[in-house]
């Protein structure tokens, strides 16, 4: 059974299983587990981000496409649903609407933005998916008769999902469900395609397969899978903005995640983004918590103030990169028992 939702693709490490276990296992029980309204934010903030993150790694690490598209993509699932609830009320045909619509548009700019920029080189295409996102965020914030501007949209949710606990579960088996999808693609036959692109695109070409139109599909199916995240990430903010779908960190968050995860691998995903969410909301407290033991001596506690995060989460990717150049999954694959 567990063989079949995985696709075939197990984790092939002790390690490596006991830590997916585990973080499943967590995220299940987050409500009852981690009661407070921040745990749950985090936990929940790790389910999309783990589909966020494994929808990038399809472009990434199973295609070889560097695509800085991905939180537009990401901007537009958050808007969809945000503005359909916001304009055409709270029933659940509004945010279907809004869902369907998001999608759509998702997938016919990411099969323009394909067909028309990936016969170019990857240096090229990357600077195209850069100045399409670039004009998408500056589109939603100047358009703030639509959009909301730079303070974006608040709406209501229908009366089953104003629990947050509904809220949740949603997010939470909507990203599982999805991530197991993306799961089955790469471990398919197309996914072999991809990964054969990915080590030599010319010698795909010259074995038949329409390099174009794989990397095509693999961009449009990785859009869809970050418009999802953003349906959902909206659904639990109840709010969506340039500053939460949009921004350009969110897309070197994404970048970070798969890398200290290991690209090509749907596992990297969920070990990074958890690791990375974690990271980034608990390690300024765990800082100030240092700076205070350290008090008196000299240096550390200002080398350990909360404001220096970004410093030591820095430090944190450095260590990651060098001590895992393959991803924490690669080395833990690597050193199975």
């Amino acid at each position: 059974m567990i063989r079949v939702l995985l696709s075939g693709d197990l984790p092939r490490s002790r390690a490596l299983a006991a830590a997916l276990a585990l973080i499943l296992l967590g995220l299940a029980l987050a409500p009852f587990l981690f009661p407070g309204t921040r745990s749950l934010d985090v936990a929940a903030k790790v389910c999309v981000f783990v589909l966020l993150a494994a929808s990038y790694d399809l472009l990434l690490g199973y295609t070889g496409i560097v695509s800085f598209a991905h939180t537009m993509f990401f901007g537009i699932g958050g808007y969809g649903v945000g503005l359909a609830a916001a304009n055409w009320g709270t029933g659940w045909g509004s945010l279907a609407a809004g869902s369907a619509l998001a999608l759509l548009l998702s997938a016919a700019i990411a099969l323009a933005v394909g067909l028309l920029s990936l016969r170019v080189r990857a240096i090229f295409f990357a600077m195209i998916t850069l100045a399409v996102a670039a004009f998408f965020q500056i589109l939603a914030s100047q358009m703030s008769w639509l959009t909301g501007g730079e303070d974006g949209v608040n709406f209501t949710l229908p009366r089953l999902l104003q629990s947050r606990l509904a809220s949740y579960y949603l997010v939470f088996a909507a990203s599982l469900a999805l991530f197991l999808a993306l799961l089955r693609i790469v471990n398919s036959p197309f996914g072999r395609v991809l990964l054969s692109i990915r080590e030599n695109e010319f010698r795909a070409e010259a074995l038949g397969y329409r390099t174009v139109v794989y990397r095509t599909v693999a961009n449009c199916v990785g859009a869809l899978g970050a418009t999802a995240a953003g349906l959902l990430y909206a659904l639990w903010l109840r709010y969506t903005g340039p500053a939460a779908t949009l921004s350009f960190d969110i897309m070197v968050d994404i970048l970070l995640m798969v890398v200290i995860g290991g690209m090509g691998t749907m596992y990297g995903a969920v070990l990074g983004a958890t690791i990375f969410v974690l990271a980034q909301t608990y390690l300024r407290d765990l800082m100030r918590l240092a700076s205070g033991a350290v008090h008196g001596v000299p240096l550390l506690p200002d080398l350990l103030h909360p404001d220096r995060w970004l410093l030591w989460l820095g430090a944190l990717f450095v260590v990651c990169v060098y001590y895992f150049p393959a991803g924490i999954v690669g080395r833990l694959r690597v050193n199975r028992p």
